[in-house]
């Protein structure tokens, strides 16, 4: 059976709601991404940061949960380290070398209400493509993730998450149905988007507390 990983991938943020605390808003998002990580079946799971953002893994991780510093905060450096031909820092879990994964999905930090099953679905596809991605839902460009077989083809492009589409990777690889383009979802980028959450919906509990106003 292929070795599966889903990380969370807890790059900086873009937007943050106004009279709302930058790193608390930030934080709130990858506890509640990280949570809904431990949830999901059949794969392991870790996160990846830049050195500098080490505090923001040891601050949401749960205990065992591989961190991955990675040289920048991209898609590409988090599926190179991944590889094992990347230039990461080693994490914790992993200074022996490579940790040897088959599959590996990279998911953004700023969507903490997005369900466990759309995330499952970014790895179905690699089964008998060699990538798949998610869009993002609502407004604007840009992606929720990124899945790959390793170690990553070589046509795989430098992806920008806040910018790029499903149309810039099936354009980057031989034929264009060797990219699989799975469900989507909303990221939190903005009022358009914070005004899509809903509250009957399960999960995001720390991005919840800190929008109303309860202490954390």
């Amino acid at each position: 059976m292929a070795r599966r990983v889903v990380v969370a991938l807890l790059a900086p943020v873009a937007w943050t709601p106004p009279g709302i605390d930058p790193t608390r808003w930030r934080t709130a998002l990858a506890e509640d991404v990280v949570d809904l990580l431990a949830t999901l079946n059949e794969v392991e799971t870790a996160v990846a940061v830049t050195p500098e953002d080490r505090w923001l893994a040891d601050a949401v991780v749960w205990p065992g949960t591989a961190v991955h510093e990675v040289p920048e905060p991209t898609i590409n450096a988090v599926l190179a380290a991944l590889s094992g031909n990347g230039k990461a820092a080693p994490s914790d879990l992993d200074a022996a070398g490579p940790p040897g994964y088959d599959q590996a999905a990279v998911v953004v930090a700023d969507a903490p209400d997005v369900p466990g099953l759309t995330l499952g679905k970014l790895l179905r596809p690699l089964s008998s493509r060699p990538v798949a991605v998610a869009p993002v839902e609502g407004s604007g460009p840009g992606l929720l993730g990124v899945a790959s077989r390793l170690p990553v083809p070589e046509w795989l492009p430098v992806l920008d998450l806040d910018t790029a589409a499903p149309a810039d990777v099936r354009a980057a690889a031989p034929r264009p149905g060797d990219v699989a383009v799975t469900a989507g979802w909303r990221r939190l980028r903005g009022p358009a988007d914070l005004a899509t959450l809903d509250p009957a919906f399960e999960g995001w509990d720390a991005t919840r507390a800190l929008l109303s106003g309860q202490p954390g």
